[in-house]
C-alpha cells in the first residue's frame, strides 16, 4: 500500500472532517492485514452509503467503501486462497464506490481473474465449440411463438418502424438523425464479435461468470414488489435458464455499464460509427441481458439511443413525442419520463386518451440496431432470453438545448 499512502491520508483525513472517526481508527489495523479491522470498516462504509439519498452521501464515504473493499480483499486472498470472494468485494468498490481507488481495484480484478484461470482446468478455450447442458439449450431455444402470445394487445398491427441496410452517415443524417425519426438498421454489426461469442453461455461464464453485478428483479420498475440484488453472472445465467421463472422472479440485468466493469467483453463490441454526429458525447455504454419476457415499461429518455440486438429478439412500440399527451406520464419528478399506462394491460376507462396514440413498432433481430431519438417513447420486451448494447449519446452546446435535459431514470 505504499503507493497509495498519500492518497490514504488525505482521504482519511476527509473522513475526520465527516465525523468518521471509527473508520479512521480502524484503518491502519485494516492495511496491516487484519481481517476484522477490514470487515469492520467495509460496514462502516456500507452503513454510510445507505444513510440517506446518493446523492446526499459525501464522496469521501464513496472512496472510503472502495478502499475497504480494496483491503477486505487483501485479506480474503491472503487468509483463504477464496478468489470468487475476493472478486466479489472488488466488484462492490467498482459498482459502489468512489473513483480514486478505481484504477487499483481494476488491477486488483485483473491479477485475481489470472489467478482463478490459472487454478481452474482449462475446459474451453474458445468461446466457439460446445453448447452446453440442456438447460442452456432452454436459454437458446425457448418458444419464441409462446412470447409472441404475450405481447401488448394491438400489437402486430401497428406501422412498422422503418428498416434500412447500413445506410452512409450523410444518409443517416439527413434522414434519421437530424429530423428526428427512428429508424432500424440491418447488417450493423457483422463485424462484431460479439455476434458469435454471446451465444455460447460457457463463453460468459469463463469470461464474467465470478462477477457480481446489480440484477433487477420483477416484472419491470412500476410493478409492484419490483427490487434489486446484487449477484455474480454466474447465477444470473442460472437464473434465466431455470424453468421455475415467473413474473414474479424474473432477473435483467438493465442499464448496467458492464463494459466498464468487465473490459474483455468490451472487446466484443464496436462503437458506431453514427454516434459521432452531433458532437458524439458519449453518455454510456449499458448492458441488458436477461431470459425471454423482460419487459422496459413506456418511458422516453433524453439521449440519442442506438440500440443493438445482439442475441435473441425483442419486440419494441414507439410513440412520437407528439403523442405525450395521450401517454399520461407521471406527475411524480423522478418518473415524469415514464407512462402510466400499462402496454401489457392498458386501463382504458383511467386513461381513455390512450386509444388516441398512434405507435410504430417492430422485432428486433440479432444484428439490428435501432435508433431512438431524443424523447420519442418506447417499449421493450424480449421474445427470447437476449442480449442487448446501448449507445447513448449527447449532442454539442451548439445544438438546441431540448436534447440536454436529463431526466432522472433513463431507460432502453
Amino acid at each position: 500500500m505504499g503507493d497509495l499512502r498519500p492518497i490514504i491520508d488525505e482521504l482519511l483525513e476527509a473522513l475526520r472532517k465527516q465525523g468518521g472517526f471509527g473508520y479512521v481508527a480502524l484503518t491502519a489495523l485494516a492495511e496491516s492485514g487484519d481481517r476484522t479491522a477490514a470487515g469492520e470498516i467495509y460496514e462502516m462504509a456500507w452503513e454510510q452509503l445507505h444513510s440517506g439519498p446518493w446523492s446526499e452521501v459525501h464522496s469521501a464515504w464513496r472512496d472510503a467503501f472502495s478502499l475497504a473493499c480494496l483491503l477486505l480483499s487483501n485479506c480474503i486472498e491472503r487468509d483463504e486462497g477464496d478468489l470468487e470472494q475476493c472478486l466479489k468485494y472488488l466488484d462492490m468498490g467498482l459498482i459502489m464506490g468512489g473513483l480514486v481507488f478505481r484504477a487499483h481495484l481494476e488491477s486488483a480484478i485483473s491479477r485475481a481473474q489470472k489467478a482463478r484461470e490459472d487454478d481452474e482446468e482449462d475446459d474451453s478455450q474458445t468461446g466457439n465449440g460446445g453448447t452446453g447442458d440442456e438447460s442452456e439449450q432452454n436459454y437458446r431455444n425457448r418458444s419464441f411463438a409462446e412470447s409472441l402470445k404475450k405481447l401488448p394487445s394491438g400489437s402486430l398491427s401497428q406501422a412498422r418502424i422503418r428498416a434500412t441496410c447500413l445506410p452512409s452517415l450523410e444518409t443517416f443524417a439527413r434522414e434519421f438523425f437530424l429530423p428526428g425519426e427512428p429508424v432500424v438498421i440491418k447488417r450493423a454489426m457483422l463485424d462484431w464479435p460479439a455476434l458469435t461469442k454471446w451465444k455460447n453461455l460457457e463463453y460468459l461464464r469463463r469470461i464474467a461468470g465470478s462477477r457480481t453485478v446489480p440484477v433487477e428483479i420483477g416484472e419491470h420498475y412500476l410493478a409492484p414488489g419490483w427490487k434489486q440484488e446484487l449477484m455474480t453472472i454466474g447465477d444470473l445465467i442460472n437464473r434465466c435458464t431455470s424453468s421455475e421463472l415467473s413474473s414474479t422472479n424474473r432477473p435483467y440485468l438493465a442499464q448496467h455499464s458492464l463494459f466498464d466493469q468487465i473490459p474483455e467483453l468490451r472487446k466484443d463490441i464496436i462503437v458506431p460509427d453514427y454516434c459521432a454526429l452531433g458532437g458524439g458525447d458519449m453518455k454510456s455504454v449499458n448492458a441488458w441481458f436477461g431470459p425471454a419476457n423482460t419487459v422496459t415499461p413506456l418511458h422516453h429518455d433524453p439521449h440519442h439511443n442506438l440500440f443493438a440486438q445482439v442475441v435473441g429478439q425483442k419486440y419494441v412500440r414507439l410513440y412520437s413525442p407528439a403523442h405525450s399527451s395521450h401517454l399520461y406520464p407521471f406527475a411524480e419528478s423522478m418518473l415524469m419520463n415514464s407512462s402510466q399506462v400499462d402496454l401489457d394491460g392498458p386501463d382504458l376507462l383511467n386513461f381513455p386518451e390512450f386509444e388516441k396514440a398512434s405507435g410504430m413498432e417492430y422485432i428486433l433481430e440479432e444484428g439490428d440496431m435501432l435508433y431512438i431519438p431524443p424523447k420519442w417513447w418506447h417499449y421493450v420486451k424480449s421474445l427470447s432470453p437476449s442480449f442487448s448494447v446501448s449507445f447513448w449519446w449527447a449532442v454539442t452546446s451548439s445544438v438546441s438545448s431540448d436534447t440536454e435535459s436529463y431526466d432522472a431514470d433513463d431507460r432502453p
